[in-house]
């Protein structure tokens, strides 16, 4: 990583390895690793695998954030925006050690609705997708990826501007559902399916317009 942000997103990802170590005695034998869409626990598993699952795909999508410049027959691009690569590495770590931690805390006893508990980070998360997305140019991992988006950068850059605004939508959207917790489930997918729709039919009309 090269930037603040990617130095950033490993020390949290370290935090969360050395709080599961330093916690793993104290925790229960058993612990909660999945919750239904009314946020109540419905899945459970060996505290060994409970604690030790989410750092480990931490991990796992950081080394993938390494290993994607190296690899994208566009890797130059991402050197054009590595800032903005590096944020959405970031992005992910945070929500998933927010992740963690709501975890621990209801292995430990807390009672709370997980789904209401999450909306906040999904809410943070996609506005600060929306806030990365309109400087991102055109790669194969990472933003809008289209048949169309993929063929022109006129098609990439003007879709990525659109997407920027319909996520931070999503973002303040999502938020609503600690409000309304009952509909918490739709405050969230539904923005990020229409954000996804719109895009993608976006990205066509532009192609084609710019293909007459």
């Amino acid at each position: 990583m090269k930037t603040i942000k990617g130095t950033i997103a490993w020390i949290v990802i370290g935090l969360t390895w050395v709080t599961a170590i330093v916690l793993y005695d104290g925790m229960p034998a058993r612990m909660a690793t999945h919750w239904n869409a009314a946020g109540v626990a419905d899945g459970y598993a060996g505290k060994a695998f409970a604690l030790f699952l989410i750092p480990a795909i931490m991990l796992l999508v950081q080394g993938l954030f390494v290993l994607i410049p190296k690899i994208d027959p566009l890797r130059k691009n991402i050197e054009a925006f590595r800032e903005q690569f590096e944020g959405f590495a970031l992005l992910l770590s945070v929500f998933m050690a927010y992740l963690f931690v709501l975890i621990m805390l209801w292995s430990k006893g807390a009672l709370f609705s997980m789904t209401v508990a999450l909306m906040p980070a999904f809410a943070s998360m996609f506005y600060g997708m929306g806030s990365l997305l309109k400087g991102i140019k055109r790669n194969w991992f990472v933003g809008i990826r289209t048949p169309w988006t993929m063929s022109s950068d006129v098609v990439w850059d003007k879709t990525h501007a659109l997407g920027s605004r319909l996520f931070k939508v999503s973002g303040v959207v999502i938020l609503a559902g600690v409000v309304l917790p009952q509909y918490a489930v739709w405050f969230m997918v539904g923005p990020i399916l229409a954000s996804t729709l719109i895009s993608v039919v976006y990205s066509y009309r532009v192609f084609k317009k710019e293909n007459k």
